[in-house]
């Protein structure tokens, strides 16, 4: 498969991501003791990796909140919410804004229907588990992996994937945007994420 334009690829600059997640396991994390763990659910919406709400820490709160409820929707235990903030150098980025990553995407899914029958998103509207988009990028991640059969050399590995996503209701009577409309920024390699720090909430 094709890469895409590798120059464009590397997203420059650092970028600003939250995560919900339960108050102890946040102070484990602030502290230093341990690091956020991925997920590999089938269902995840971009893939395997630590999920981040990009520039959204009151999204993030919200999901945690909701994982009170509804601990089905994350892998950790949610006792009582809170936000932690990470500082992510997004390096190689599987950039779902950008044309040539959508290209190699749409790619990837022709061959999984060559190799098997795709699982399906499900859930409604929003589609909240999104076992076909995940099989997709898992297999983009997995070609790109593959040596070349002409120079030998594989394309470099994504490190982050990052997509928008227009989610829940319309905002107002026939808008184009949504109240839960979002960006999401995967990190697979665990070195992207430069530092952890506590929100400012007030």
């Amino acid at each position: 498969m094709a890469g895409g334009h590798a120059r464009y690829e590397i997203l420059p600059g650092l970028l600003l991501g939250f995560h919900g997640t339960d108050t102890k396991t946040a102070e484990r994390i602030l502290s230093g003791e341990e690091h956020l763990k991925p997920s590999s659910n089938s269902y995840d919406w971009l893939g395997h990796g630590i999920y981040f709400w990009e520039y959204s820490p009151q999204r993030a709160l919200d999901f945690a909140e909701q994982a009170i409820t509804n601990p089905r929707i994350t892998k950790g235990k949610v006792l009582k919410s809170t936000v932690i903030g990470a500082v992510i150098d997004p390096g190689v980025c599987l950039n779902l804004l950008e044309a040539s990553a959508l290209a190699q995407l749409k790619q990837a899914y022709e061959l999984l229907t060559l190799l098997e029958t795709p699982p399906k998103n499900v859930g409604g509207i929003d589609k909240r588990q999104r076992h076909l988009d995940c099989a997709v990028i898992e297999l983009l991640h997995n070609l790109r992996s593959r040596p070349d059969e002409q120079t030998g050399i594989a394309l470099p590995a994504y490190q982050t994937v990052r997509g928008a996503f227009w989610e829940g209701d319309e905002l107002y009577p026939n808008a184009g945007f949504r109240e839960k409309s979002h960006v999401q920024l995967v990190a697979r390699d665990i070195n992207c994420i430069k530092g952890y720090f506590r929100p400012i909430t007030d």
